[in-house]
C-alpha cells in the first residue's frame, strides 16, 4: 500500500512511538513570534531550562503587534528580542526587517519539502503547501519543540481533495477554499490533514497553493499540504542551487514525499471549479459562505488587504489593477499593509503603493495586527470590515464587529462600491 505525504514524512522523522497512534517527531524549524512564544520562554526560565535545541532551526519574528502600541506589547517584542539574542538566533526579524510569519518564513527559504514545521499559531499550516508537515501547536509543545527539538503526534490520517476543472475568470485561491470550507464545514477535518490536489492545483503558483493551505485549520485540519513538484523547486532555487546540480535533480530529491497513486485516505473529496462563482463569508464561521451576487450590496465600513492569507505581492497586484485611476468610496476607510518588507518594495517599484494611495487607502507596515484585532484597523462595535484575512469570528477583528472574508480582487471591488459586489474581472 503506498502512503501519503504526511506519511512519507512521519516516517523519515520518526524517533519514538510510545503508542500505535503516538509519533514523537524531529523537527526541522520552530517558528516563533511574540504573541505566543514568550510564554514558553518565561515558562522555560522559570525550570531553569533557558536553552534551545538548535538556534540555526529556529526562526523568531515580530510581527503580530508591530510596533508595539502599548507597554505589554512591547514587553512581549522585548522578551523575544532579549530571548534571540541570548541564544545566538541569527534568523530573528526585528522592527524594520519583519513581516507577517508565514510569508516572511518561506520568502526567506526556510520551508522545505519533506519538512516538520512547528509553531504556535494556528496558521502555521500555510507552510504545507511546500510538501512540508507543518502544525501549529500550545505552548507546551513550544517549549518542548524548542528545548529538545521534537513534538508529539498522532498518526496522521489524511483527507484528499482533488481539484479540478477550469477555474472562471475573476476567480482566486481564495474563493476556492472559501468553496470548500463551506461545503465539508468547519469540522470537516478535524485533527486530520487535508491534501491539496488535482490539476488545478498543479497548475498554482506556491502564493495560491499558500492560501489553500494557510485556511485548512479553518476546516478544522492540523496542516494543509500539497504535493511538492517543479514549481516548489523554482520558487526554492534561490536558496537550494547550491545543494543540487539542476533543478531536475532537486525535483528528484523532493518527489520522494509525494504521495503515491496508491496511498490510502480516510477520505477523497472530488471539487469542481468549472462554474465557481466568487466566494464571501457571511455570519461569524468561516463555514457560513456564499457567493459574492448573493451579499450584493451588503454595507462595510472597512476593507482590509493583507495578512498571512491574501498580503502578497499577487494579490496586491490584483486589487491594484481593479483600483487604478479609481477612488474608493467617501463611506469606507480601505487599509492595505504588505506581508513583507520585500513585498511592499516591490510594490512601491511597480506603482502599486501609489495606486493604493491615490483611491484612498492607507498603507501600513507588515503586520498581523488588524488581522487579529490587535492594531492596525481594529472595529468599533456594530462596525464591518470586507477583509482578505483567514477568520470571521465573533470579534475576531474588534469587539462587536463583523468581518467579511473575500478575495483581494471582491475587497477591492467592494471598497470602490461601498458595499459588497463582485469585481469586473469577474465575468459570470
Amino acid at each position: 500500500m503506498g502512503k501519503t505525504i504526511a506519511e512519507k514524512i512521519f516516517d523519515s522523522h520518526r524517533v519514538d512511538s510510545p503508542s500505535e497512534d503516538i509519533h514523537v517527531l524531529n523537527l526541522d524549524a520552530a517558528f516563533c513570534h511574540e504573541i505566543t512564544t514568550p510564554i514558553a520562554i518565561n515558562n522555560l526560565v522559570s525550570k531553569g531550562k533557558d536553552r534551545v535545541f538548535d538556534p540555526l532551526k529556529i526562526k523568531a519574528v515580530i510581527d503580530h503587534v508591530t510596533p508595539a502600541k502599548d507597554s505589554n506589547t512591547a514587553m512581549q517584542g522585548k522578551i523575544l528580542r532579549d530571548w534571540a539574542r541570548r541564544h545566538d538566533i541569527k534568523d530573528f526579524f526585528d522592527i524594520g526587517r519583519n513581516g507577517v510569519c508565514h510569508a516572511i518564513f518561506p520568502e526567506k527559504g526556510f520551508v522545505r519539502p519533506g519538512f516538520t514545521i512547528i509553531m504556535g499559531d494556528s496558521h502555521t499550516c500555510t507552510h504545507g503547501a511546500f510538501g512540508a508537515f507543518a502544525a501549529g501547536i500550545g505552548t507546551t509543545d513550544l517549549e518542548v519543540g524548542i528545548l529538545k527539538g521534537v513534538c508529539v503526534f498522532h498518526t496522521p490520517v489524511t483527507i484528499k481533495i482533488n481539484i479540478a476543472g477550469r477555474m472562471p475568470e475573476g476567480v482566486y485561491a481564495k474563493d476556492v477554499i472559501l468553496s470548500i470550507i463551506g461545503r465539508i464545514g468547519v469540522n470537516g477535518a478535524t485533527n486530520k490533514i487535508i491534501e491539496f490536489a488535482g490539476p488545478v492545483v498543479d497548475k498554482m503558483d506556491m502564493e495560491e497553493r499558500m492560501t489553500l493551505c494557510n485556511m485548512a485549520v479553518e476546516a478544522g485540519a492540523t496542516c494543509g499540504i500539497c504535493n511538492p513538484d517543479m514549481t516548489t523547486v523554482k520558487y526554492l532555487w534561490e536558496f537550494i542551487k547550491d545543494e543540487y546540480s539542476t533543478k531536475k535533480a532537486a525535483l528528484e530529491a523532493f518527489e520522494k514525499y509525494a504521495a503515491d497513486s496508491d496511498a490510502l485516505y480516510d477520505d477523497v473529496i472530488e471539487c469542481d471549479v468549472n462554474n465557481l462563482e466568487p466566494q464571501v463569508t457571511f455570519g461569524y464561521k468561516p463555514d457560513n459562505v456564499k457567493p459574492v451576487k448573493e451579499m450584493e450590496g451588503t454595507p462595510i465600513d472597512q476593507v482590509y488587504i493583507g495578512s498571512c492569507t491574501n498580503g502578497r505581492i499577487n494579490d496586491l497586484r490584483v486589487a491594484a489593477k481593479i483600483l487604478k485611476g479609481r477612488k474608493i468610496s467617501n463611506l469606507v476607510r480601505g487599509i492595505v499593509s504588505p506581508a513583507t518588507p520585500k513585498i511592499y518594495s516591490q510594490a512601491m517599484e511597480e506603482g502599486i503603493i501609489k495606486i493604493f494611495m491615490d483611491a484612498g487607502f492607507c498603507v501600513t507596515n507588515p503586520t498581523c495586527g488588524a488581522c487579529l484585532g490587535m492594531s492596525n484597523g481594529v472595529l468599533a462595535d456594530g462596525e464591518v470590515c470586507a477583509s482578505t484575512t483567514n477568520r470571521n469570528f465573533n470579534g475576531r477583528m474588534g469587539k462587536g464587529g463583523m468581518v467579511y472574508l473575500m478575495s483581494p480582487a471582491t475587497a477591492a471591488a467592494s471598497a470602490i462600491a461601498g458595499h459588497i459586489t463582485n469585481s469586473e474581472l469577474y465575468k459570470g
